[in-house]
C-alpha cells in the first residue's frame, strides 16, 4: 500500500527517470505528465539571469500548466540548472556541444540548482531550490571522448552533459550536496511540505 493520502492522485510534471525513481523509492503512487511548456522561450521572456531564479520560475510553470487541466490534484514541477561561474548552462543539443560543456567543466567547480514547486488548481503552494557543489577532475581529451562513446546520446538529456546516476560519476572528484538534489529533485524539503499537509500517511 502506498502512502500517499490525498483525496486526488499525486502528479509529477516531468518525465525524468531519476525523479520518478525517487518519488517511487519514497513510497508515493503518483502519475507522470509531461509539461508542454516552452522552457528556453519561458526563460528568454522572463529576462533572468540567476540560475536559481530560472529554475524556480520553469519549475513554477511545469507544475501551472499540469495543473491547469487537473483540477485538485497537487502537481510537482521541477528543474535544474546548472551555473559555471556566472555562466549558466543548458542541455547540449549534440555531442558536439557536450564535449564542448565538458571540457570547460572539466577541472572546475560548478552548481547545481534544483528547483521545485507544486501547484494546487493552478497556485503555487510550495516551491524550494537546493544546492549542490560539484567538482569535476582534470581530463583529457581523449578521457572526454572515451566517456562520450561509453555515455552514448543520453549526454543530451542531463544539463552538463552528465548523469550522476550512471557513467557520469567517473567525471567527478569532490561532491558538496545532498544525492536528491545533485538528481534533481529536492525531496527532503518536499517531503517536509507534504507531511505538513498530512498528505503522506507517515
Amino acid at each position: 500500500m502506498g502512502l500517499w493520502r490525498g483525496k486526488f492522485p499525486l502528479i509529477l510534471a516531468s518525465q525524468s527517470s531519476a525523479r520518478k525513481m525517487l518519488l517511487a523509492n519514497a513510497g508515493l503512487e503518483f502519475k507522470a505528465i509531461t509539461a508542454d511548456i516552452d522552457e528556453r522561450g519561458i526563460q528568454a521572456a522572463s529576462k533572468l539571469s540567476n540560475p536559481r531564479e530560472i529554475g524556480l520560475l520553469l519549475a513554477r510553470e511545469k507544475a501551472r500548466a499540469v495543473s491547469a487541466h487537473h483540477p485538485g490534484s497537487y502537481v510537482i514541477g521541477a528543474d535544474q540548472t546548472l551555473a559555471l561561474g556566472d555562466r549558466l548552462l543548458n542541455k547540449p543539443a549534440g555531442r558536439a556541444q557536450a564535449l564542448a560543456q565538458l571540457r570547460d567543466l572539466a577541472g572546475n567547480s560548478h552548481e547545481l540548482n534544483s528547483a521545485v514547486a507544486i501547484a494546487h488548481d493552478g497556485k503555487i503552494v510550495f516551491e524550494d531550490v537546493s544546492i549542490a557543489r560539484m567538482t569535476m577532475r582534470q581530463m583529457s581529451e581523449a578521457e572526454l571522448s572515451a566517456y562520450l562513446d561509453a555515455a552514448g546520446d543520453v549526454v543530451t538529456t542531463s544539463v552538463g552533459a552528465y548523469q550522476l546516476e550512471g557513467l557520469g560519476i567517473h567525471l567527478f572528484e569532490r561532491i558538496e550536496g545532498d544525492h536528491f538534489t545533485v538528481l534533481g529533485l529536492p525531496l527532503l524539503p518536499l517531503l517536509v511540505f507534504l507531511r505538513r499537509e498530512r498528505l503522506v500517511a507517515v
